[in-house]
């Protein structure tokens, strides 16, 4: 930049050449925003060009900076470097040995992001953040700083030796050990490497909004979460993930970003930027070292900008496995006789995120073989499975012929026309689409699908009311599972519960059991939660002929659901007890489901 222009973030040339007078700055005739470290130091004497090329040649073998590079073989001197950069650029020089960075200042800046721009935040005056670096020279370094904090950056000068020794003392035990590496390895391969899984393929013309939304994926998928909410209040802005069905935050973002993360968003999932007064959905597949991702999108608008919340669909951290999804013995009995009948209904039922899909993926992975054609209405699909003929419902889709649209319905009348042996349908949310999954059962044909109630009795009384016919329903269903999911204890650090405890579950004697309880404790495996993973709790009605008699003459789901426990059925208490007597999950986690009503 010209004499005109900003010396490293003064506002104009006067500015400079008075805060130069008052600390002995260099003031440079010519200084250009791309100019180099190297470049600088040859242009003032300081090294040779055979220097600078031989500094420029181990650069690009070995991953550390040039300035680094000319220290260890001698052609500078650290603190002659460093007064240097202090005069040359205006700029504080920093003894990181002498200062106590508070952990405030230092959690300001991510150890990942420090390490591999080799930075250290050391202070913050007047909304104004500084950060030590040993080449000052890097303007994209303090505008992604700046991003990411939503404060002002500017630049302090310290020797690369210090900000080791401070990485090595702040960042050990956060990040370093976790890494497995020292500090000087840590940097020179987070050097060589993108920082953020390269999602677009086109890392070097990524500007640092772009950088930004690709990390806050990156680390979606690396924690295992299911969703990223990102949401603006008025001065505030906030990501979370839900991870293991719990929202824990994630960071907190400038809410001056606002507009620049949502774009970036609606152009990956292909939404319409310009429009922000009405909900908009899209879908985004990137693909993350052999694995594809897909994400679904949703954005709406909120009072103070819209919020975003992206549903991870990650086939490969899921095991479609009946064998291996958490099925007791008992019920995994019980599921495969009712799959191996060539026709009748099975019916998973739970709220939202209770693992549904999963469960019904699992037996259509089961049943995927060349011997049957299985057709399934979802909407949306959310994995894609060779084998099974997949099709996605559009309820806002008009057949300008027939007048109809394009709902689950329709597309089972579609499916009895083209020979098939398994249907599975997303949703029975309404009569029509009941009475066709119920024709569909009783005409030869097994058919999945899901249903909202709180247990598996409830379901016949759900069924009725969207004017099934009692006998219908009896004749037509072979099983009703209902199911949660329930968090799982971490291996790592689960400590063991007083026996005491069991009275809590009704057990009055507990010092007779022979068994060991455990309860949530908290690791870095389990990022301190004390839990890792989830596990389902289900009950399964089987409709045996004297249960369809109770059905066919209308009896209450409290009959039917006492019925069903005298025939063997364990409920959704039962199978919460097991994973907790087992040690799979905490008392805590299944005293929810111990009293349900």
């Amino acid at each position: 930049m010209d004499n005109n222009q900003n010396i490293n973030g003064y506002e104009n040339k006067a500015a400079a050449v008075r805060k130069a007078k008052e600390n002995s700055c260099i003031i440079p005739e010519k200084k250009t925003e791309d100019t180099k470290l190297g470049e600088i130091l040859l242009n003032n004497g300081l090294i040779t060009r055979d220097d600078l090329i031989f500094a420029v040649n181990e650069e690009i073998q070995s991953g550390k900076s040039v300035g680094r590079i000319l220290v260890e073989e001698g052609k500078l001197k650290e603190a002659e470097l460093v007064d240097f950069l202090s005069k040359y650029f205006c700029i504080e020089r920093v003894n990181l040995n002498d200062l106590e960075i508070p952990k405030d200042i230092i959690s300001l800046v991510p150890p990942e992001k420090a390490i591999k721009f080799r930075i250290i935040p050391y202070k913050k005056e007047n909304e104004t953040l500084y950060v030590a670096a040993a080449d000052p020279t890097r303007k994209e370094i303090i505008e992604d700083i700046s991003f990411l904090t939503g404060m002002s950056t500017e630049y302090g000068v310290a020797s690369y030796s210090q900000i080791f020794d401070a990485m090595s003392k702040y960042f050990n035990a956060s990040f370093i050990l976790k890494t497995g590496k020292n500090v000087e390895s840590a940097v020179s391969s987070t050097a060589e490497s993108n920082e953020i899984i390269d999602i677009a393929k086109d890392g070097e013309g990524m500007n640092s909004v772009e950088r930004y939304v690709d990390k806050v994926i990156n680390d979606a998928v690396e924690h295992g979460a299911s969703d990223i909410h990102i949401e603006f209040y008025r001065k505030f802005a906030r990501i979370r993930f839900r991870i293991d069905g719990k929202l824990t935050e994630y960071s907190n973002t400038p809410p001056t970003a606002k507009s620049n993360i949502i774009s970036r968003i609606k152009i990956m999932s292909k939404l319409d930027i310009t429009e922000q007064r009405f909900p908009q959905d899209g879908r985004i597949t990137v693909s993350m070292g052999e694995h594809e991702i897909d994400i679904r999108v949703s954005c709406t608008p909120t009072l103070f900008g819209e919020k975003i919340v992206m549903r991870i669909l990650n086939k490969s951290s899921l095991t479609f496995n009946i064998d291996k999804i958490g099925f007791s013995e008992m019920h995994l009995k019980t599921l495969k006789d009712a799959i191996n009948k060539p026709y009748g209904m099975i019916l998973v039922t739970g709220p939202t995120g209770a693992g549904k899909t999963t469960t019904l993926y699992s037996i259509l992975n089961e049943l995927n073989h060349v011997s049957l054609n299985i057709s399934t209405a979802e909407d949306p699909i959310e994995y894609d499975f060779p084998g099974i003929n997949q099709v996605q419902v559009n309820e806002k889709l008009k057949n300008e012929k027939t007048g109809a649209y394009f709902n689950f319905a329709e597309a089972l009348r579609s499916f009895l026309r083209q020979d098939p042996d398994v249907i599975m349908v997303g949703e029975i949310r309404d009569h029509e689409t009941a009475s066709i999954a119920i024709q569909s059962a009783l005409t030869g044909h097994l058919v999945l699908s899901t249903i909202h109630t709180n247990k598996a009795s409830s379901t016949v009384t759900r069924l009725i009311n969207m004017n099934i016919e009692p006998f219908l329903a009896a004749s037509s269903i072979n099983l009703i599972i209902a199911q949660r999911l329930v968090r799982k204890l971490c291996g790592e650090c689960r400590e063991e519960l007083p026996l005491e405890s069991l009275k809590k579950i009704g057990i009055s004697n507990p010092q007779n059991t022979g068994i060991k309880l455990f309860r949530a404790n908290g690791c870095p495996s389990c990022n301190k939660t004390g839990y890792k993973g989830r596990t389902p709790i289900y009950e399964m009605l089987n409709i045996t002929e004297e249960i369809r008699e109770l059905i066919n003459r209308g009896a209450p789901e409290s009959e039917i659901e006492k019925l069903g426990i005298e025939q063997g059925m364990k409920t959704l208490a039962d199978s919460a007890k097991e994973k907790f007597l087992s040690g799979i999950t905490s008392l805590e986690e299944i005293l929810p489901y111990i009293n349900m009503k």
